[in-house]
């Protein structure tokens, strides 16, 4: 295969879940989260409600407010259709993996956020 200096499609897939799969490790560990599926991706949960999910090598999470804002405001960032079908959810937003490092802050602000939601 020539070297054509892009990455792979498949190995951005694999440092996406990567990138995904360290903060949630954490939560998982420290139990302030659950691993679980949601729209038939891997996701977190806090008290039954996802918050936190990868899709396509990008990270989707459910932010409110300021933080919502800013989350729109990254490049490429948009709210989050997981149906594909033109149906984006209000709270989520869906961020592109090559804002990857701002990921775990993120992450922390979504549970931040669901942890004010009541459980299911």
């Amino acid at each position: 295969m020539a070297d054509t200096g892009k990455t792979p499609a498949w190995n951005a897939m694999s440092a996406a879940q990567a990138a995904f799969d360290a903060p949630a490790e954490e939560l998982a560990r420290s139990k302030k989260a659950e691993k679980s599926q949601m729209f038939g991706k891997p996701c977190m949960k806090y008290r039954g409600n996802g918050f936190m999910a990868i899709s396509d090598g990008n990270l989707a999470l459910k932010l409110s407010g300021q933080t919502r804002e800013d989350a729109l405001k990254l490049e490429g960032s948009h709210l989050w259709d997981p149906s594909g079908q033109g149906r984006p959810m209000n709270e989520w937003v869906r961020i592109p993996s090559f804002h990857s490092s701002k990921w775990p802050g993120l992450a922390g602000k979504a549970l931040e956020y669901n942890s004010t939601l009541p459980p299911k």
